[in-house]
């Protein structure tokens, strides 16, 4: 028995290097040389400050959306950041493991672009019972100081929910509980892009969670993310008017399905795939909010969560040495995880290539210390950017990153990370 279960997972992790051997070579049997930081607008050390709160409660931050206050003509006349963070996470995750105690809950946290000031956000009226522990989210905006909608995935005690609130911008440190959204569904929610004020796109990183009876798991879900199966999907969902939902598949068939975004004139969506280290674009029909596969980009690391910044590119945040992360998470002594965020922007209409070769051989992102070119090939239709790095002695476990396109600031947060890092041109 023990043989035939050796057997099929070789099997399977044959499979995934012959998918992703750069990525097995540079990001699991190799720690990458990257620095201890590096910033692409100016040193780490006067560019960059980390944000801290004095009871650690702005620790371990998985995701982070711009809340943008919009005037009566739709112009931004102010931007706030907030965020998901879990001090708790060691104890309860349910993408990494353990499952060892979902007390106490988690926070929310509102800071401030122009002067960094941070405030914790209350849940008010969120039942008392309820565990609260926030992965993907996204609000909307905030129209001539009308209420904006916010929608956050908690992987609570018994099953992971979508929690809906209301925040207005006359008291933007209450966040007003609504309903909490539960289905069948809803396997493995992770990451949201939202559609309307109503609905959203929601990826399942998993079919087989850490959920399961064991042994199943942890076995089973190790086995789903080290072989990179096809098991993840992206799901479309609209809240009815008496809190039940209308759910359908948008996209099926993807390994570790884990950030997703909507491009700012809405017809690009882009879903992270963590177990290959790729994005995949999708033509999106704004009517109907279908998608058809249009492309994919490899990176040179895990890529986690991602944001469409306002002239449309797309940040891409991840892990560059996945031992080093599980590592961090397990405890072990004088451990630490990289960081590397990159941009992807769309090339030219003018740049041709006359064949693939020419674009893949392509050196690019020269700048960085290590750069994406010598892990990844250039890819055909968009440039690829080094914006941060940092072998996670400076900030670590990077897995959401932020851009102002107004002020060009980066927002960083880390998996297992104490603070949120703002840097500055």
């Amino acid at each position: 028995m023990l043989s035939r279960v050796l057997t099929v997972l070789a099997v399977l992790l044959a499979t995934f290097i012959y998918r992703s051997g750069r990525l097995v070579k540079h990001g699991i049997f190799t720690l990458p040389a990257l620095p201890s930081s590096y910033y692409a607008n100016g040193d780490v050390h006067t560019h960059c400050t980390i944000l801290q709160e004095p009871a650690h409660t702005l620790d371990y931050c998985e995701d982070m959306t711009f809340w943008d206050h919009l005037d009566a003509g739709g112009t931004v006349t102010a931007r706030f950041v907030i965020a998901g963070c879990d001090p708790n996470r060691k104890a309860w995750n349910t993408v990494m493991g353990p499952l060892r105690n979902p007390d106490p809950r988690a926070y929310l946290w509102l800071v401030d672009t122009v002067d960094d000031s941070i405030q914790r956000i209350e849940l008010d009226g969120y039942p008392e019972e309820h565990n609260f522990h926030p992965l993907g989210m996204e609000v909307t905006p905030s129209q001539d100081g009308a209420p904006s909608v916010l929608y956050v995935v908690n992987h609570a005690r018994e099953e992971t929910t979508i929690e809906h609130f209301t925040i207005s911008p006359d008291t933007p440190t209450q966040a007003l509980w609504k309903r909490t959204l539960s289905s069948p569904w809803f396997v493995s929610p992770n990451a949201l892009a939202l559609t309307s004020e109503m609905s959203f796109y929601v990826s399942n990183d998993h079919l087989m969670t850490r959920r399961l009876p064991f042994p199943l798991a942890p076995a089973l879900p190790l086995v789903e993310s080290i072989a990179g199966l096809p098991l993840g999907w992206l799901a479309h969902v609209t809240v009815n008017p008496d809190g039940t939902i209308t759910h359908e598949i948008a996209a099926l068939g993807v390994a570790f399905a884990n950030g997703v975004a909507i491009s700012p004139d809405g017809t690009t969506l882009a879903l992270s795939s963590t177990s290959l280290g790729q994005v995949h674009f999708y033509d999106r029909n704004m009517t109907t909010n279908a998608l058809k596969y249009k492309e994919t980009v490899s990176l040179p690391f895990f890529s986690d969560n991602i944001m469409f910044d306002d002239k449309g590119a797309l940040i891409v945040t991840g892990h560059p040495h996945f031992p080093s992360l599980i590592a961090v998470a397990a405890n072990k002594t004088d451990a630490r995880a990289p960081s590397w965020a990159v941009s992807l922007t769309p090339l030219s209409n003018k740049t041709h290539f006359a064949k693939s070769a020419h674009a893949a051989d392509r050196k690019y992102d020269l700048r960085a210390p290590l750069s994406v070119s010598e892990v990844v090939p250039a890819s055909e239709e968009w440039e690829v950017e080094t914006l941060f790095q940092s072998d996670g002695s400076v900030f670590g476990t990077s897995c959401t990153t932020l851009r102002d396109s107004r002020t060009g600031s980066l927002y960083m947060v880390g998996l297992y990370e104490e603070g949120l890092m703002v840097c500055r041109p």
